[in-house]
């Protein structure tokens, strides 16, 4: 299995003359959670985007496992996964049928014993038969991550994927991802802007802002480097002033 679950190089994304994102390039090795962090419009989602091959980049590459996801998407998107509290599933489909349907598009072996085993370690064996579109909001974001492990991802894409949980049940959620990633067979680019998350939960942090990356780094220790008191207090002064913020680069 190669090292690097995700290597992104220079990916730009343009409309007309606006960058949403620019030159950017980064890693995500297998083991590894890295935090993708700015402000509304930094360019997260579209970043995010690009690599499931959502949009494609008006410059640079993608590869997932050494794979390069333009030229072999299928294959690069084969174990990858993705969960988002924007990407509701369908609402008329109930909990065991959601995930059946994307575990045959996953073509998941075994995939009966599978969704039993989801529905277990998420809470939703009892909702089995309940459409998803009458869940709590809670209740779908479980739902989500389920189907995001349905086929045991190697690149997994997780955008605020605890927003909708309740503390307790976001600490669970975080847990239980570290203990996956900790396995080292799978590597996960994680947005949020829960700093205290993002420290609790990642190994290393991107900074972006107005579709660049400003600053790299472990999140327990960057903030010191750039002379602030924590994550929270670094990420609005980025936000704010982001080339004040990151030192003039």
């Amino acid at each position: 299995m190669p090292t690097l679950a995700l290597k992104a190089s220079g990916l730009c994304k343009c409309y007309g003359d606006i960058r949403a994102v620019d030159d950017v390039s980064f890693q995500v090795q297998h083991g590894e959670i890295v935090g993708l962090l700015g402000p509304n419009g930094a360019g997260k989602t579209t970043t995010i985007n690009m690599v499931l091959g959502i949009l494609q980049p008006s410059a640079g590459s993608i590869e997932i496992e050494d794979i390069d996801l333009g030229r072999q998407r299928s294959q690069a998107l084969a174990h990858t996964n993705f969960a988002a509290v924007y990407a509701t599933l369908p609402g008329n489909l109930t909990v065991h049928q959601n995930l059946r349907f994307f575990g045959l598009l996953y073509n998941v072996a075994r995939l009966d014993a599978r969704i039993d085993t989801l529905l277990a370690e998420f809470d939703l064996a009892h909702l089995r038969h309940t459409r998803s579109g009458v869940l709590s909001s809670g209740e779908q974001t479980r739902l989500a991550l389920a189907k995001a492990l349905l086929n045991e991802p190697r690149l997994l894409l997780l955008d605020e994927p605890t927003a909708s949980l309740d503390p307790s049940a976001a600490q669970l959620i975080r847990g239980r991802i570290r203990s996956r990633t900790a396995q080292g067979q799978c590597g996960i680019l994680w947005t949020s802007h829960n700093m205290y998350e993002v420290e609790e939960t990642c190994d290393r942090v991107l900074f972006m802002s107005h579709g660049r990356i400003l600053l790299a780094g472990d999140p327990k220790t960057l903030p010191r480097e750039h002379g602030a008191a924590s994550l929270e207090e670094l990420f609005i002064r980025l936000a704010r002033e982001p080339l004040a913020a990151a030192g003039g680069s």
